[in-house]
C-alpha cells in the first residue's frame, strides 16, 4: 500500500450551490440517505451528494504512477493516482486522478471515487456458515477489468479475506470480513485489478435474493 487510511476532507456544505436537480434535492433535504438515493435509482451527480449522505468515508491510494502527456512542447511528466474509499459498512468506491503535482492528483481521485461509490450486498454465502450476519458475499460474483478476472466466493465466519492485497483493502472498505477470490490475467496491474474486484463488488446488486422477495411483498 502506498499510502495508510486517512479520511476523506469534506467541501463546505454551506457554501454548496448544487448545479443538478438530484444535487437540489438533496440540500433541500428531500433525499436524506444514500440508501433512498439508489433505491431511487437515481445517479450521483455531484461530489457534494456523497459528503452530505455519507460523511466519514476514509480513503487509501495504493498505486501512483508517474505518466507522460505528448504536447507541442515535448513530453510532460503528471502523477496518476488510484484510491480506494468506503465506510467500512456497505459501500465502497475507486477513484483516479491525475496533475502534475501528487496532492493535486490525490484530491482529484477523491471527488472521482465520490462520483462512484456503489452499495455492496453482504451476506453469509457459506454453505459452511449459518451464522446468518453480513460478514461475507451472498452469493459469488464475478468482475473483469482488462486482461483481468476475478471472482469473489463468500467464505464462513473467522476466516478472513483469503485474497491479494489491494483486493483485500477494497474489501476491507467495503465492510466485507470473510471471502476467498480467484483470479485470472495480469493482476500485476495493480489498477485492472483493483477494477475488476469492484465491478464484482457492484454485481452484488445485479441479482434478486429470496431475502429481497421477501421484504417486498
Amino acid at each position: 500500500m502506498v499510502k495508510m487510511a486517512e479520511e476523506v476532507p469534506s467541501l463546505n456544505i454551506e457554501e454548496w450551490k448544487p448545479r443538478t436537480s438530484i444535487g437540489s434535492l438533496v440540500k433541500e433535504g428531500k433525499i436524506s440517505s444514500i440508501k433512498e438515493l439508489f433505491d431511487r435509482n437515481l445517479p450521483i451527480t455531484e461530489p457534494e451528494i456523497v459528503d452530505v449522505l455519507l460523511p466519514k468515508l476514509k480513503y487509501e491510494v495504493v498505486d501512483i504512477k508517474v505518466v507522460q502527456k505528448q504536447t507541442d512542447a515535448g513530453e510532460i511528466s503528471r502523477y496518476k493516482v488510484l484510491v480506494i474509499m468506503g465506510n467500512m459498512d456497505g459501500y465502497v468506491s475507486i477513484g483516479t486522478g491525475k496533475a502534475k503535482q501528487l496532492r493535486v492528483a490525490i484530491q482529484k481521485a477523491i471527488r472521482d471515487a465520490k462520483m462512484n461509490i456503489i452499495p455492496v450486498r453482504r451476506g453469509c454465502g457459506s454453505w459452511q456458515c449459518t451464522c446468518g450476519e453480513p460478514h461475507s458475499l451472498p452469493f459469488k460474483v464475478v468482475g473483469k477489468a482488462g486482461s483481468v478476472e476475478v471472482d469473489l466466493l463468500p467464505a464462513p465466519k473467522g476466516t478472513g479475506l483469503v485474497v491479494g492485497s489491494v483486493l483485500k483493502t477494497l474489501l476491507t472498505y467495503a465492510g466485507i470480513k470473510d471471502a476467498w477470490s480467484t483470479t485470472k490475467g495480469e493482476t500485476r496491474t495493480t489498477e485492472n485489478f483493483v477494477r475488476a474486484g469492484y465491478s464484482a463488488l457492484y454485481n452484488t446488486y445485479k441479482f434478486v435474493t429470496l431475502q429481497d422477495w421477501v421484504r417486498k411483498r
